[in-house]
């Protein structure tokens, strides 16, 4: 399993969402404390984030390396700002190997995805099914081998000729689920699903899971480390008492401090105001 971590708000340093908790994504990478499957996540790394004044598209900083190893990453990510920051450590799936293209977030246009899970067997299982079901260009974004990149393109497939909107990758992500599901009925296979989905300005992310539990997301908006802005973890990065829980089987969107709901993704227009 991966740790995940993503910021949407007022502008901030990456160092002050990757490195500066007290609980940061770094310490996670060595030492997570609810990870369910694997013990530490060194198997390379990447951050996502928006310049939207330069250009929509996000910029990637990836390696293969553990994230606390890095030697440019601390001055760079004292020195970089932004208003929507994805990171992610990883934990491989035996298998996938050790290699960049394999490293979150992926991007596509203004588009950043991560996800922390697994589906059971993938390769034996899905991979075809997935690949079969999407359009050419789609076909051709998948450059790694991980479970992780074919969910996103398939969630490209479900964007296709779609504005993006909070809305539209609320539904995307929606699909997407649905179709794995069907693709896996009655088969026994295991997923979890953990998933965080933005454009720059709307970030949606999702907590499920078809057997056991999914694996731990939480939320913490308006805090005192992060006044104006919002950040969602796969753990809590500090003591802060006002972190919260997303429920399995549901969605947290936001576009900014104060447009946060947690939404359940079978039924997107049930919504509890955060």
């Amino acid at each position: 399993m991966c740790r995940f971590v993503v910021y949407r708000g007022k502008p901030v340093s990456l160092a002050r969402v990757i490195s500066e908790p007290g609980h940061s994504l770094i310490e996670q990478s060595y030492q997570p404390k609810e990870m369910t499957v694997g013990t530490v996540n060194a198997d390379g790394f990447g951050l996502g984030w928006y310049n939207r004044a330069l250009e929509s598209a996000p910029c990637l900083y990836t390696s293969i390396l553990p994230i606390w190893s890095d030697r440019n990453l601390p001055g760079l990510s004292r020195h970089i700002a932004s208003d929507c920051i994805l990171a992610n450590v990883r934990s491989a799936t035996p298998g996938f190997g050790l290699d960049q293209t394999n490293c979150q977030p992926f991007a596509y246009e203004r588009l950043l995805f991560m996800h922390n899970g697994f589906i059971e067997n993938f390769r034996d299982s899905l991979v075809r099914k997935i690949r079969d079901s999407l359009r050419d260009e789609y076909y051709r974004v998948i450059q790694g081998t991980t479970d992780s990149e074919h969910i996103f393109a398939l969630v490209l497939n479900y964007l296709h000729g779609r504005e993006y909107t909070q809305q539209t990758l609320i539904v995307a992500l929606q699909e997407t689920v649905a179709q794995l599901l069907e693709w896996t009925h009655g088969r026994q296979m295991h997923m979890a699903l953990n998933i965080a989905l933005s454009d720059g300005e709307h970030v949606v992310a999702l907590r499920f899971a078809n057997s056991s539990s999914a694996p731990s997301l939480y939320y913490l908006p308006n805090s005192r480390a992060f006044p104006d802005g919002v950040v969602i973890a796969s753990e809590k990065l500090s003591a802060d008492p006002e972190w919260r829980t997303v429920p399995e089987g549901n969605m947290v969107t936001c576009s900014d401090a104060f447009d946060v709901r947690v939404t359940s993704l079978s039924c997107p227009d049930a919504t509890e105001a955060a």
